[in-house]
C-alpha cells in the first residue's frame, strides 16, 4: 500500500469522525449499572484526590487520551493540541498507528509529540496484523524510541482490516509474534482492540503470551465499520460493512469479564467514554485507566481552549460522582460503590 493511500484514509478518518453518525447501535454496558448515591459521604470536596500512578508514572487524572491519528497533515496540529493538553492535566497518551512513518521518516515528524509534553505517559503504536506484513521486533523498537514513547500498543482490527478494500487480512499465527514482541522489547507492550472489544479468552492468551496489560476498547462508541462504509465506494462491500453497526462485546462486559481472569493485570477500559461518571463506573468494575477517543477529537480541531474546556468537564464530573459516592481518591474506588441496575 503506497503512503499517499495511507495519508488519504487518515484523513478520511477524520472528516469522517467529524461529519457522520459512526456510533456503534451496540450499547456499552454500564448504563447497566448505577453507582451508589451516598447522601453523607463525611469527605470534604476540596480534599478529593484524582491522582494515581500507571506503568511507574504518575497522573493527575486516570484517563488515557486514546490512539487517533498521525502521520497526515491535519494530524499534526491535531496531536500538538492533545499532547499539550495531556501535559497540562498530565494525562496518558496514545498515538495513532505509525505504520506510515516507518515508510517515510517525514510522517514521522507528526507523531513526535514529547516535545510538547515532556512529562506525559506515551504509548507508541502498529497494527498487530503488520508483524505479518514485514513489521518485526525492529522496526517495534524503531517507533517506540523515535518518539520516546514509554509504552507499545499493538492494536487489533481485523473486522476493520477485512472491511477495507485496502486492508490487511492475513492474521494467522499473530499470537506468537506477539509474544516475540512482548519477550524481548524493552517496554511495556498493551494489546487493544479498536471498538469491538476484547473477550476473556483471548485476553488470557494475550496475558499468557507476554502482554503487560489490555485496553479493552468495547463496543458502544464508534463503529469502524460505520466509519469504513462511508469510505466504501463499492455499494456491495458498503452492505457487508452495514451488517456490523452493533458488533462488538459491550466495554463493561469485556472489563468485567477480563479482570475476573486476573486480578492485577493492568486494564484500560474504553469505547463509549463519553464523561467522568463513565470513568468511575469503570474504575469501579476494576479499570485502571479510563480511554476517551473522538470525544477528544471535535475539541482539538476547534482550538486549544476547547480542549481545555472539554477536560474540565470530565474531571470535574468524576470528583463530583465521587463527592456522592463518598471515595476521595481514586485508590478508595472500590466495587462496593456500583451495582447492577434492578439489583437493590
Amino acid at each position: 500500500m503506497t503512503n499517499e493511500v495511507i495519508v488519504g484514509r487518515k484523513n478520511d478518518h477524520i472528516r469522517i469522525n467529524i461529519n457522520e453518525n459512526v456510533n456503534s447501535s451496540n450499547t456499552t454496558g454500564l448504563e447497566k449499572f448505577r453507582l451508589i448515591h451516598n447522601a453523607l459521604p463525611e469527605i470534604n470536596f476540596s480534599e478529593i484526590s484524582t491522582s494515581t500512578r500507571f506503568l511507574q508514572k504518575n497522573l493527575g487524572f486516570p484517563l488515557l487520551i486514546s490512539s487517533m491519528t498521525g502521520g497526515s497533515g491535519k494530524a499534526d496540529l491535531i496531536n500538538r493540541r492533545l499532547a499539550e493538553a495531556a501535559n497540562t492535566f498530565n494525562l496518558a497518551m496514545g498515538v495513532g498507528s505509525q505504520r506510515i512513518g516507518l515508510a517515510d521518516p517525514d510522517r514521522m515528524e507528526t507523531f513526535k509529540v514529547r516535545k510538547y509534553a515532556p512529562k506525559i505517559l506515551l504509548f507508541a503504536n502498529l497494527g498487530a496484523v503488520q508483524l505479518n506484513y514485514g513489521i518485526g521486533l525492529d522496526d517495534c523498537r524503531g517507533v517506540v524510541d523515535t518518539i520516546e514513547a514509554d509504552a507499545l500498543f499493538l492494536h487489533l482490527n481485523p473486522l476493520q482490516e477485512i472491511l477495507m478494500a485496502e486492508g490487511d487480512k492475513n492474521f494467522s499465527n499473530l499470537l506468537t509474534k506477539i509474544e516475540n514482541i512482548c519477550r524481548h522489547i524493552e517496554v511495556p507492550v498493551f494489546c487493544k482492540e479498536v471498538g469491538w472489544g476484547i473477550s476473556a479468552d483471548l485476553g488470557k492468551k494475550l496475558i499468557d503470551v507476554g502482554v503487560t496489560g489490555i485496553d479493552v476498547a468495547g463496543a458502544g462508541g464508534t463503529s469502524w465499520s460505520e466509519v469504513e462504509k462511508f469510505r466504501l465506494e463499492d455499494p456491495i462491500r458498503s452492505e457487508i460493512a452495514g451488517a456490523f453497526q452493533g458488533w462488538g462485546i459491550p466495554t463493561a462486559e469485556c472489563l468485567i469479564n477480563l479482570r475476573k481472569i486476573d486480578k492485577g493485570i493492568p486494564l484500560i477500559a474504553s469505547g463509549g467514554i463519553t464523561n467522568g461518571i463513565n470513568i468511575l463506573k469503570c474504575l469501579a468494575l476494576g479499570a485502571d485507566l479510563a480511554g476517551i477517543a473522538r470525544g477528544f477529537l471535535g475539541p482539538a480541531i476547534k482550538s486549544a481552549e476547547a480542549l481545555d474546556s472539554y477536560i474540565k468537564i470530565i474531571i470535574g464530573q468524576m470528583k463530583a460522582a465521587m463527592m456522592v459516592t463518598g471515595v476521595d481518591s481514586i485508590n478508595d474506588i472500590n466495587p462496593g460503590i456500583i451495582q447492577p441496575i434492578g439489583d437493590e
